[in-house]
Parts: C-alpha cells; sequence; structure tokens
C-alpha cells in the first residue's frame, strides 16, 4: 500500500477541519475517498474528485473505498461505530473521548482482535512541546520524586450559543457530560500520560453553574496515589479570560508551566536531604531559576494523522494508542461518580454501574434546552481552541 484511503464519519467542526487538512496536502500518505454525514452537512462541503459520499456509515464500510475511518461523530455514537469498523477489518482513528465511559471504551477496545489493523486516538496535545519537555524532565529523574500537582485550567470559555449551537450538546442523553467529556479529555490524557494514573479520585462538579445546560460545566478535581503525591485540577467553561497554568513541587524545587515557558526554581540539592542535614530550624536550601522556552504549541493534529498514517504504511509506533484512550475517560468518570455518590472513588471504578447510573440520568431527564435564533458574530476556529 502506497498511500491510505481515509473515510470520515461526522462532518461538524472536527471533521471538516481534519478533511481540510488533507485535501490541502498536509499528511503524506493518506486520501480523503469517502465522508459520511448527514445530507445538510454534506451539502454545503464542495465536491472532491475521489471523494465518494455516504448517508450511513455501514454503507461506507462495505464500499470497497476506504482502507481506515477518522471517527468525528457525537460521543455516545462512538462505541457503536468504532465496533462496526473494527469487525470490518479497517483501521481506525477515533477523535475523543474514546467513548462516554469506560464500559463502552472496553466494549470499544474489545472489537480490536487483529493487531495489524492500526486503532488510535486523536490525542494531540501529547505533540505540545510545553508538555514533552516536562514529561522529558520528570521521566529523567532530574526533577526527583514530584510531590504535587495543581493545574489551572480554566480558559475554556464558551457562550450559550456553543452550547445551543446542537442539540446533542450539553446532555447526558446526547453527549454524556459536559465540560469532562468535552474540553477536559486533552488535559486529563496529558495529566495520566505524565504523572500515571492515580488511585483515589474525589470529584466536586457543578451542573449548569455558568449556562442554561443539565451537564458540569465548572470543575475541581482532587487525586491522589499511593505514594503520598496528590493533585487538583479546576477547570471552567464560565470563566473568562483563565488561564492554562500547571504547577508541579517536587523534590528538587518547584516547577511551572504556562503559555511560552516553563520556569524551573531548582533546588541546588534534593529537599529531603536538605531537611535531613540541616540543624537549623528555618532554613531552605539555595535555588537557581532555570528558564526553558517553548515555541508553540507543537504540530497538534497534524502529528497524528501524520503518525496514524505512518503507523499503517510503515509499523510506526503510535503516539497515542486507542488502548491509552480509556484513562481520560476514567478519571472524568470518577470525578462525576464521586459527586453524584458524595465520597471518594477507587480506580478502577465499577464500569458497569457507572454507565448504569448515567442511562438512569439519560432516561429520567426532562431538560429542555434554550433556543437560540441568533447567529453567532464571527466564527470561531475549533481546531485551535482545542490545541491546549
Amino acid at each position: 500500500m502506497k498511500e491510505v484511503r481515509l473515510g470520515i464519519v461526522g462532518l461538524g467542526n472536527m471533521g471538516r477541519t481534519h478533511r481540510q487538512y488533507i485535501l490541502d496536502g498536509k499528511i503524506t500518505g493518506l486520501a480523503v475517498t469517502a465522508i459520511c454525514g448527514r445530507h445538510a452537512a454534506m451539502a454545503t462541503l464542495p465536491e472532491h474528485p475521489g471523494e465518494s459520499r455516504f448517508s450511513h456509515i455501514d454503507d461506507m464500510i462495505s464500499s470497497g473505498t476506504v482502507d481506515a475511518v477518522l471517527c468525528c461523530t457525537p460521543h455516545p455514537t462512538h462505541t457503536p461505530i468504532g465496533i462496526a469498523v473494527l469487525e470490518a477489518g479497517l483501521h481506525l482513528l477515533m477523535e475523543k473521548p474514546l467513548g462516554v465511559h469506560v464500559a463502552d471504551c472496553q466494549r470499544l477496545l474489545a472489537a480490536h482482535t487483529d493487531p495489524s489493523r492500526v486503532f488510535a486516538a486523536m490525542f494531540q496535545v501529547r505533540t505540545d512541546p510545553h508538555y514533552t519537555t516536562l514529561k522529558q524532565l520528570i521521566d529523567s529523574g532530574e526533577t526527583g520524586a514530584v510531590q504535587r500537582i495543581l493545574w489551572d485550567t480554566t480558559n475554556w470559555f464558551r457562550t450559550e450559543y456553543y452550547y445551543g449551537s446542537g442539540s446533542w450538546r450539553a446532555t447526558w442523553r446526547g453527549e454524556g457530560g459536559g465540560i469532562l467529556l468535552n474540553q477536559l479529555p486533552h488535559n486529563l490524557d496529558v495529566f495520566q500520560w505524565i504523572f500515571g494514573r492515580p488511585s483515589q479520585v474525589t470529584g466536586f462538579c457543578q451542573f449548569g453553574r455558568h449556562h442554561h445546560i443539565e451537564v458540569e460545566d465548572d470543575v475541581t478535581v482532587h487525586c491522589r496515589w499511593p505514594d503520598g503525591r496528590h493533585a487538583t485540577l479546576i477547570a471552567s467553561t464560565g470563566e473568562a479570560p483563565g488561564r492554562n497554568r500547571l504547577e508541579i513541587a517536587c523534590d528538587r524545587g518547584h516547577l511551572t508551566v504556562e503559555s511560552g515557558k516553563i520556569t524551573w526554581l531548582k533546588t541546588l540539592q534534593s529537599v529531603r536531604e536538605f531537611s535531613d542535614s540541616t540543624a537549623a530550624a528555618f532554613a531552605q536550601p539555595d535555588t537557581e531559576t532555570i528558564e526553558i522556552p517553548i515555541d508553540g504549541r507543537g504540530p497538534g493534529h497534524l502529528a497524528i494523522l501524520q503518525n496514524f498514517t505512518n503507523a499503517i504504511l510503515h509499523g510506526e509506533p503510535l503516539l497515542c494508542p486507542a488502548s491509552e484512550g480509556v484513562h481520560s475517560v476514567e478519571l472524568a468518570n470518577a470525578a462525576l461518580l464521586s459527586t453524584w455518590l458524595g465520597r471518594t472513588i477507587d480506580l478502577p471504578i465499577d464500569a458497569a454501574a457507572y454507565a448504569q447510573l448515567l442511562a438512569e440520568k439519560a432516561e429520567s431527564s426532562t431538560f429542555q434546552k434554550k433556543q437560540i435564533t441568533s447567529a453567532p458574530t464571527s466564527a470561531q476556529d475549533f481546531a485551535q481552541s482545542y490545541q491546549r
């Protein structure tokens, strides 16, 4: 195979963005040969030579026109579509989140029975040099053991128009959650990718605090590990301007990751060693300030698309195998479950119990969304919005 024939299902903001990247020739070895979506969505897209159009995923899968599928549909459809693609023997790239809940993710992963079929997740923030540099520092052991983490990720402001722009958005039935399932998957993925999977989660989720929605739009999540490490994540779609600031206390000082640089207040010796060695009551270890400039946010979606293509054509290792996509979903599920039950949740969560509770919330919901009649004053670039 010299070129991967890709079918895209779901032609909303992200499906259109990925399609345009490929049509613009930004991905070597990848061609869009089919798209699948609602007639209204396809009608607004100019036709492209060699691109077939389908209104049902089963028809696209069985058409013989694609080797791989990129799924960009609403969250609850990820599992049934993904299973159909994998069972047809096609490669699969799934937009985030991998599924609405852990049980769905497990069903989807169980369908990946052929290791020769590439199955990846779209977690492009793993290519951001802010986080790749931080991960290299921590993995090298140079920072010493991590003690505490604070991530203030409140730069996710969304308007009422955003939530009203799709009937599925911000509903238990249509989306399965709010900021934890829509905006935060990238942060949650990078969080566990760098720091590892915690053992306990306590969530404080507020539902419809800033918007007329039934799901969470303001959350604080506290995580703990068996070795005593702990972390707090704060997120909101109702604060402006908000910020994205990650702080890590470690045995060799304190690191701050914020747009454009990593600042490391590095102790000249281990904090623990200094504490054990000094006889002074109020002494502190000497420090030096190291600033690591970071240029931009990295290749993002383009890197994941190219990596997926290269994995199919050349066997390149995946930047984000689908099997790792379940971890961010578990953290989101645990935060919601903790809020609903009013207690700390041990990981792994009871996937079946969570799925049942979510289904009950969807079935019993009587929430009515506001009708949005006015158009936005300017179009938002959703691709950039999710490059955090």
